[in-house]
């Protein structure tokens, strides 16, 4: 069962807390504190007492209506429909400076009925790291440490949870430009989220997703004990792997590197409807799947204006390809399976894998290094994401279809993004860790908006615009159960009310990111996390 909600503290009071807590602890101990304290004061008293520092609690621990935790809670935001949000906030965001702090914070949640919640990087698709949707009182433990050592000799690495997928790359490419990490292309997203959640990018198809090369991890589980692989029990061991944010605070991951060639082979090619991107697209879905696992080929679909016309619409589709080898072999390749999208030399680049990296996140191929290492998003504005997985192909009748409704949407900026599946990712089972989606998928789809817009009326138009478009999509993909893909988290697949939600009414949307996991991963949690301390509108409901 989850933890008892309590009424939140009023702003004014909470805006005097730290006061409050310097006449606490220079008074009685806590256990002979008075009975009617507030549920704030019931965690500041305990955690205090836990860290014997009473200055050091000033300085990790930021109350909401205090100025520094604003520029806590705001800083690593990158959906800005969520900067200003009327949603319910954190009472508290702690920025632990020690593993032990954290397993305090634990402790002293439960004490005193709080929820924990954790945030890495701050791409949480929906906010839910950081903003709730009910009023269930709880603690940001926002995870700021970043720490990355590479040992290439050894062919792994430690990395911090607080570090982003650019800072590793980066640190990977000053060790060796012939290793790799199979991670996302976004390099500003925090490895923890993105991790736990499965961790899909352009070296899938030829290592895996990020979660099937985790090795061993430093867990803090809601007890409060600090765990790894070698005591935590290999069930749960198995769930961190694609399960989520439900098992305990992350702090750090050993992770398998992997090997790459000194060159590899980029293009971009872009065609519109005039140009037959339709045939070509129904025909990827052939063709990519069961390409050499070398080679990674996605789409990137959008509705555009056509430049013959200025009231024709039309869409641009991007096939963007890394492979890991030479230009001459790529084209050899493509000339044998995908003529029909007539990739010449002149269309590849050769370059180092950290290029690709660069040239994937839109930096081109010659920018430096360095800008891998920033946290400053790109593009600013408010988002919405959702995904799908297709099994079967789409007809070149449907696509048209699809199409259609985008150029319809003129003032709604939707992109399509599809990644393709097969290689390692058929070779491993649906249930050799909590990342469900393997065999049988041909791709997957992002459907992801971004708008620079603050009104809330813009929003809710684009907002029900990709829920139109979302049903559109509903005969061309998977079924019983719709999957979906976790790190594009969405609200509109269901979430846990409060704390009435049990475990039958949470798997309608369990299922669809987990698939037959869903069941064991409720077990897990049953036993890692009895209580749902870290409960959150989509968390798994504990079986026991």
């Amino acid at each position: 069962m989850a933890l008892t909600p309590k009424p939140p503290l009023s702003i004014t009071t909470l805006a005097n807390l730290t006061i409050l807590s310097l006449l606490f602890f220079s008074g009685p101990s806590h256990s002979t504190q008075p009975l009617d304290k507030t549920q704030e004061q019931r965690f500041v008293d305990c955690f205090g007492d836990l860290i014997h520092d009473p200055l050091l609690n000033f300085t990790i621990l930021h109350a909401l209506g205090t100025p520094s935790y604003e520029e806590y809670f705001k800083a690593p935001i990158k959906n800005l429909r969520f900067i200003n949000s009327t949603s319910n906030k954190p009472s508290f965001i702690m920025t632990p400076t020690s593993l032990q702090q954290i397993s305090n914070a634990f402790v002293c949640a439960r004490n005193a009925s709080f929820h924990i919640r954790a945030r890495s990087g701050g791409h949480d698709y929906e906010g839910l790291s950081y903003i709730s949707q009910s009023s269930n009182p709880y603690i940001l433990i926002d995870l700021n440490s970043s720490s990355i050592v590479i040992d290439i000799e050894k062919g792994n690495a430690m990395v911090q949870s607080g570090a982003t997928i650019g800072e590793l790359y980066y640190e990977i490419a000053q060790k060796s430009n012939t290793t790799a990490f199979p991670a996302g292309i976004c390099p500003t997203i925090g490895v923890g989220g993105h991790f736990i959640g499965g961790g899909i990018g352009a070296l899938m198809r030829k290592y895996g997703v990020s979660a099937d090369n985790i090795e061993d991890v430093r867990v803090v589980r809601p007890d409060g004990a600090l765990v790894g692989r070698i005591n935590m029990g290999e069930d749960h061991f198995w769930a961190i792997r694609g399960g989520g944010s439900n098992f305990g605070i992350i702090t750090a991951f050993q992770i398998r590197l992997v090997s790459v060639p000194p060159i590899v082979t980029t293009f971009a090619i872009t065609k519109t409807l005039e140009q037959g991107a339709a045939r070509l697209v129904e025909r990827w879905q052939h063709v990519a799947p069961k390409l050499d696992d070398d080679a990674f080929i996605r789409i990137i679909a959008l509705a555009a204006d056509d430049k013959e016309s200025n009231e024709k619409r039309t869409i641009n589709a991007t096939f963007q390809c890394l492979f890991l080898g030479g230009a001459s072999k790529l084209v050899a390749i493509m000339d044998e399976k995908f003529p029909e999208l007539g990739v010449k030399p002149e269309d590849c680049e050769e370059m180092s894998w950290i290029q690709s990296v660069l040239d994937f996140a839109g930096y081109g191929k010659n920018a430096s290094l360095e800008i891998l290492k920033s946290r400053k998003p790109q593009f600013e504005g408010s988002y919405k994401g959702k995904s799908d997985f297709v099994k079967e192909p789409i007809s070149e009748k449907g696509w048209n279809e699809i199409w259609r409704f985008m150029m319809e949407g003129k003032d709604e900026p939707v992109v399509m993004i599809m990644d393709p599946w097969g290689g390692k990712l058929d070779e491993i089972d649906e249930g050799d860790i909590a990342f469900p989606h393997r065999k049988g998928n041909l791709y997957n789809i992002q459907y992801f908006m971004r708008w620079p817009e603050k009104d809330e009326q813009v929003a809710k138009r684009h907002l029900d615009w990709m829920r139109k478009f979302y049903e559109l999509m509903t005969p061309y993909v998977s079924k019983s159960p719709r999957a979906a893909y976790l790190n594009y988290k969405d609200l509109d697949l269901g979430w846990n009310k409060e704390t009435s939600t049990n475990y039958s009414d949470a798997s309608v949307w369990g299922e669809k990111y987990f698939l037959n996991n869903y069941k064991k991963l409720a077990y897990v949690k049953g036993k890692v996390d009895p209580y749902s301390i870290m409960w959150d509108e989509q968390s798994i409901h504990p079986l026991l």
